[in-house]
C-alpha cells in the first residue's frame, strides 16, 4: 500500500502541475516542482541530522533507566493491559517498557522525546517479528496509536495563537483535548477490531481510567486563568521530564549501574538510527513537497468549498481544509498552513481556531510511518496506513464538531 500511495503522490503531482500550466497558463509550474524536490530532500537530511542529537540524548537516557530496572518494572506494571493488547510480545519484554515511555511523552507533548523512544519500541518490537520486511501486529497497533496520539499539553500552539494576536490563545484547549481524544479512538477501534482483539474488562478499566485523567485534566486547565494555562502546562511537562531523568540516575546509582557507559552504548544507538532513516525520509518528503508545490491541495480544497455550497452546507469549516489535508502528510506544512490561516482570518477568526484544532487533534501519519518503519527497514506496512488515515479522518471530524460547538457563533 505504501508503494502505491507513494507512486500516487508523484504522479498526482505531475498531474496537478500540467493542469496548471495548460489550463491557468503557468508557465514557472515544473521548475517549482523541481525546486521542491531538492528543498525537500535537503530538508529531510536536516531533519535526520537534528534527530541525531536528540535520539543519541534520549536514547542514552533510556538505556540508563533500562540498566536500572525502570522498564522492566514498567512492563510488569502494565503487563495485564499490553498482554492483551500485543499478545505476540512476551511479559516483561523491553518493548514493553519503551512503549509505554513513548506514549507518556506523547501525552505530554514532549516530541523530541516521543521520537527516539518510539523508534527503540519499534526496533525491539522488530526483534520478534518473523517476517524482517512486513509488519507484525504488534508495529501496527503501536504506529497506529502514535499516529493518533493523544496530546494533553500543546504548549506549542497556545504560542503560536499568542504571537498571532489570539485575545485566549488557550480557548483551543478542551476542543483539541476532544479531537485528539476521538482520534485515538478511533484508531484504537479499527486495529483492534482487524486484529480480533477482545474488549475485556482490563482494556474496558484501562479506557476509562484515560477518559477520567483526560477529563480530570481538562477540567484542572479549564478552570485555569488563560495567562496561566501555558506556563502551567510547560512548568508540569519539563518538570516530569527532568524527574524522569533524576529517577533514572538515582536508580542507576541504587543499583550500582554505570550510568555513564549506559548512556554511551544508547547514545551510539541513536546515532545508527537518524543515519538508517534518512533515505525513508527522502522518499516520502520530496514525495510531498512536490505535492504541495504542484498546486493539488489548492484545487482540492477549491473543488471541496464548491461542492459544500452546492449541497447548501456551511462552507466556513473549509477554510480548516488545508491545514487537515497536509496534517498527515507534513507536520512543518501543516504548521505553516495553520499560521497562514491565522494570519489570512485572524487567530480568534472560526477559522483560525478551527485550524488550531486540528493541528493539535493528530500526529502526522506519514511521517510517523517513515521515521518509524523506515528505522527497522519495514517494507509491508500491511493496513497501517488505513488505520493511521482512520485516525485522522475521525479526529478531523471531531475538531470540525469542536470548533462549531465551541466557538460556530463566531464568524
Amino acid at each position: 500500500m505504501l508503494n502505491a500511495l507513494w507512486i500516487g503522490f508523484f504522479l498526482t503531482a505531475i498531474a496537478a502541475a500540467l493542469f496548471q500550466f495548460l489550463v491557468n497558463g503557468q508557465q514557472d509550474i515544473f521548475g517549482l516542482l523541481m525546486k521542491a524536490s531538492f528543498d525537500n530532500a535537503k530538508m529531510a537530511f536536516e531533519i535526520a541530522l537534528g534527530l541525531t542529537g536528540i535520539m543519541s540524548l534520549w536514547l542514552g537516557i533510556l538505556k540508563i533507566g533500562e540498566r536500572a530496572g525502570f522498564l522492566d518494572a514498567l512492563s510488569r506494571l502494565l503487563s495485564p493491559l499490553f498482554a492483551r493488547l500485543f499478545p505476540g510480545v512476551p511479559r516483561g519484554h523491553p518493548a514493553l517498557g519503551s512503549i509505554t515511555m513513548n506514549m507518556a511523552a506523547n501525552l505530554l507533548g514532549l516530541d523530541n522525546a516521543a521520537t527516539p523512544m518510539g523508534i527503540k519500541a519499534m526496533q525491539e518490537l522488530q526483534e520478534l517479528n518473523p517476517d524482517k520486511e512486513t509488519a507484525s501486529d504488534a508495529q501496527i497497533l503501536f504506529l497506529v496509536i502514535n499516529a493518533s496520539s493523544i496530546t494533553l499539553l500543546p504548549v506549542t500552539i497556545f504560542t503560536y495563537r499568542a504571537q498571532l494576536g489570539a485575545a485566549d490563545p488557550t480557548d483551543v484547549f478542551i476542543p483539541i483535548l476532544m479531537a485528539t481524544y476521538c482520534s485515538t479512538l478511533a484508531g484504537f477501534a479499527f486495529v483492534a477490531g482487524r486484529q480480533r482483539i477482545r474488549l475485556d474488562g482490563v482494556i474496558l478499566a484501562w479506557l476509562a481510567g484515560i477518559t477520567a485523567v483526560v477529563g480530570g485534566l481538562a477540567l484542572y486547565f479549564a478552570n485555569l486563568p488563560a495567562e496561566q494555562m501555558a506556563p502551567r502546562s510547560s512548568l508540569i511537562s519539563n518538570l516530569l521530564l527532568l524527574g524522569l531523568i533524576a529517577a533514572f540516575l538515582i536508580g542507576a546509582v541504587v543499583k550500582r549501574v554505570n550510568a555513564y557507559e549506559a548512556f554511551i552504548d544508547g547514545a551510539k544507538e541513536g546515532f545508527q538510527t537518524a543515519v538508517t532513516i534518512i533515505p525513508y525520509l527522502v522518499a516520502m518528503l520530496v514525495a510531498i513537497g512536490m505535492l504541495n508545490a504542484s498546486g493539488a491541495m489548492s484545487l482540492a480544497m477549491n473543488g471541496a468549498r464548491d461542492l459544500v455550497a452546492l449541497f447548501g452546507g456551511d462552507t466556513r469549516w473549509v477554510d480548516g481544509l488545508p491545514t487537515m489535508l497536509m496534517k498527515p502528510l507534513s507536520g512543518s506544512g501543516a504548521r505553516a498552513m495553520m499560521i497562514e490561516t491565522m494570519q489570512v482570518h485572524g487567530a480568534d477568526s472560526f477559522a483560525g481556531r478551527l485550524a488550531s484544532i486540528v493541528q493539535g487533534s493528530t500526529e502526522t501519519t506519514f511521517y510517523v510511518l517513515a521515521v518509524y518503519f523506515g528505522a527497522v527497514g519495514i517494507k509491508r506496512v500491511r493496513y497501517a496506513v488505513a488505520g493511521g488515515l482512520i485516525a485522522d479522518l475521525a479526529g478531523f471530524t471531531a475538531a470540525v464538531f469542536a470548533a462549531y460547538l465551541f466557538f460556530g457563533k463566531i464568524a
